[in-house]
C-alpha cells in the first residue's frame, strides 16, 4: 500500500503519523491523569495538543515495524522495545542534561516494573499496543485518506509539521 504513494504522499503519511501519535499521547495522558489525581492537569511539553516524545515514538514505531506487519508479535515486540528505550533515554536526558524532570513513575499509581521513574511496565506495554494498533488501523485508514485527498493533504500536512515543530521550539526557547 505505501509503495503506491509518491515521495510527497510519504511525507505527508509521516506527518500524520507524528501529528496523531502526538495528539493521541496527549489525550492519554490527560485521561490518566485525570484518572490518577482526579483532575485535570495539562501535559507535555509544548503548547499544542500533542505530547512531542509520543509524535517520536509514533513515527519510530511506522519507521522500523511497517516493514514487519506480517508478523504481529515482532510489531509488538520492537514497538515496546523501541519506545521504552525512547521514553527512558528522553527521561534521562531531560533530568541529567537539563536538570528537568518530564515524568516521574515513581508517584504515579500502576507503576509495577518501574526503572528510576522513568519507564515502568504499564508505559511499554501501552506503546506495544498502540504500536500494533498504528500499523494495522491508522496507517491503512491514512493511506485511504491521502489517496483520496491529495491536494488538500499537501497543503495542510507541511504547515501542521511545521506549526508542530514551531511549538517545540518556542516552547523550548520560552522556558
Amino acid at each position: 500500500m505505501i509503495e503506491e504513494l509518491s515521495r510527497r504522499e510519504k511525507f505527508n503519511l509521516i506527518f500524520l503519523i507524528m501529528i496523531i501519535s502526538g495528539i493521541a499521547g496527549f489525550i492519554y495522558e490527560e485521561i490518566f491523569y485525570l484518572i490518577d489525581l482526579g483532575y485535570l492537569v495539562k501535559r507535555g511539553s509544548s503548547y499544542g495538543p500533542w505530547i512531542p516524545i509520543y509524535a517520536f515514538g509514533g513515527l519510530f514505531i511506522f519507521l522500523l515495524t511497517y516493514r514487519y506487519k506480517e508478523k504481529p508479535l515482532l510489531v509488538f515486540l520492537i514497538s515496546t522495545v523501541v519506545t521504552g528505550t525512547l521514553e527512558y533515554l528522553t527521561g534521562m536526558f531531560f533530568y541529567e542534561v537539563l536538570n528537568t524532570r518530564l515524568w516521574d513513575y515513581n508517584t504515579e499509581i500502576l507503576n509495577f516494573g518501574n526503572i528510576n521513574g522513568y519507564i515502568c511496565l504499564r508505559s511499554v506495554l501501552l506503546f506495544g499496543i498502540s504500536g500494533l494498533f498504528l500499523i494495522y488501523f491508522i496507517i491503512p485508514k491514512l493511506i485511504r485518506l491521502i489517496k483520496s485527498n491529495r491536494f488538500k493533504l499537501n497543503l495542510t500536512c507541511p504547515v501542521l509539521i511545521v506549526v508542530f515543530f514551531i511549538d517545540i521550539f518556542l516552547h523550548m526557547l520560552l522556558n
